[in-house]
């Protein structure tokens, strides 16, 4: 079963590389990893979808060791709460001017969009769950796709509510806690 993670960290060079390698020392397979930058721009926020065969067990194994880096300042699981999740993927169809019309009818229906186009194909941009672009890419690998690029997915709880913290007291530090001058090295 796969988990999702959101960690914030601190937006430091190396922080990335850190996190990745603990997943591959632990020998946990990284099934979708996207990080961007929160609104605070001295921390980021990373959405880690993480294959764990053992389930919960290994999902406590990832955040202990999460929270084992000195740039992890939260770490939530929220794979069981009310969460929003989205992907984004750009999808580009070789497609004769004659067929963009079929394009277009297939973007409207998965609510995607075209985002460009050129005189032998279209670049589709389509938001939404994994469920959603894998169904719109089904429809349109006959008409051909040439290229195709995705986002990881991110996630955000519904409501107020947190995702699960496994390790209280492990990290007594929270988002609205961190400033700049309390992630000195």
């Amino acid at each position: 079963m796969n988990y999702t993670f959101i960690a914030l960290v601190e937006n430091k060079p190396g922080v990335l590389n850190r996190v990745a390698s603990l997943f591959r020392r632990r020998n946990f397979n990284i099934e979708s990893l996207a990080v961007g930058r929160t609104d605070n721009p001295d921390v980021s926020r990373m959405t880690i979808v993480v294959s764990c065969p053992n389930g919960d067990v290994d999902a406590h194994r990832i955040e202990a060791n999460l929270y084992k880096l000195v740039n992890v300042i939260d770490v939530q699981d929220v794979t069981h709460q009310p969460s929003v999740t989205r992907d984004l993927a750009l999808i580009k169809v070789k497609v004769a001017p004659e067929r963009r019309a079929e394009v277009n009818g297939l973007a409207e229906i998965f609510r995607a969009r075209i985002v460009d186009v050129a005189p032998d194909s279209v670049i589709v941009e389509i938001t939404g769950t994994e469920d959603k672009i894998e169904g719109m890419m089904e429809l349109l690998r006959p008409i051909g796709i040439v290229e195709m690029v995705r986002t990881g997915q991110v996630a955000m709880t519904r409501g107020v509510n947190d995702g699960v913290r496994r390790m209280p007291g492990m990290s007594d530090r929270h988002y609205e806690d961190v400033s700049v001058a309390a992630m000195v090295p």
